[in-house]
């Protein structure tokens, strides 16, 4: 996700989403992976879970999703899919392993624990807020994020084996970056809120609804699992406005591998539908 210094408003917008200051967001205790005080960002959610509810403000009315397929949301990822090497590294445009099926996680060991810390630690010392798997070269269906950005300050949240079926009908204008499109920061229209199915760290499963910056950060991500980058959803006036950026990240990543690049925004054809919000 974007690097927490820069995640500012679109100008366009009538109100400035990152300032919203009003409480302390609580997840139940099995959605935290530590324990820390939260510096008040109002992160407007409620959860589910089979023996606890916490409910805050609620989402605006939401509409039924139109179901969207990923190849690979039936596969059980394996032992080696989960072999990593510490310390992790952040995985930049082009590389193909950011747009590579990403396999469901259907073990939750201490191998798992231990990759989460390492997704939390590169995120924090790369100033991001939020993080995939396939970010880091995991083609798993995991991602973290803790809106404050900061080691110590917020909640360090995850989430496995994600899914959307709703979604806020009202969109907001955001002006976004990515930790895998390194200085490249545009705007992105996404839904205000979202309902989403997950996974925490133990396996046991809740429902969340999320808004603010935290269904921000969230679909963010989950664009990651689908195989989806943040350029796919802006406007052809927007992207042009960060063209010669990509295709500088595109030459850079011929120069390093001696190979071509997998994919070239001068000859990309956009498909709205490819980028559509859906649930697996």
């Amino acid at each position: 996700m974007a690097r927490a210094t820069l995640l500012q408003p679109s100008s366009s917008l009538s109100y400035a989403l990152l300032p919203l200051i009003s409480r302390r967001a609580n997840f139940p205790d099995n959605l935290r992976l530590f324990h820390h005080l939260f510096f008040n960002t109002k992160l407007h959610f409620s959860i589910k879970t089979s023996t606890t509810t916490t409910t805050k403000p609620p989402l605006m009315k939401v509409s039924a999703q139109a179901r969207r397929s990923f190849s690979s949301s039936s596969k059980i990822a394996s032992p080696s899919d989960l072999q990593f090497e510490s310390p992790l590294k952040i995985i930049e445009y082009p590389d193909p392993i950011l747009r590579a099926p990403n396999k469901r996680i259907g073990t939750f060991d201490e191998n798992l624990k231990k990759l989460v810390h390492e997704m939390f630690d590169i995120m924090y010392k790369t100033d991001g807020i939020g993080l995939s798997a396939p970010q880091v070269g995991m083609n798993v269906r995991l991602m973290v994020f803790n809106s404050a950005g900061e080691r110590g300050i917020g909640e360090e949240i995850v989430l496995i084996n994600p899914k959307i079926y709703k979604y806020s009908s009202k969109k907001v204008l955001f002006d976004e970056g990515c930790l895998s499109f390194p200085g490249i920061y545009a705007d992105v229209e996404r839904p205000e809120s979202v309902k989403v199915d997950a996974q925490d760290i133990t396996g046991a499963k809740f429902t969340a609804n999320l808004s603010g910056l935290s269904a921000r950060v969230f679909q963010h991500e989950f664009d990651h699992l689908q195989g989806t980058l943040f350029f796919d959803r802006m406007t052809e006036e927007v992207l042009d406005s960060i063209r010669a950026e990509l295709e500088a990240l595109e030459k850079k990543y011929e120069d390093m591998t001696e190979s071509p690049s997998p994919e070239k925004i001068e000859s990309r054809v956009r498909n709205r539908m490819a980028a559509g919000f859906g649930r697996l």
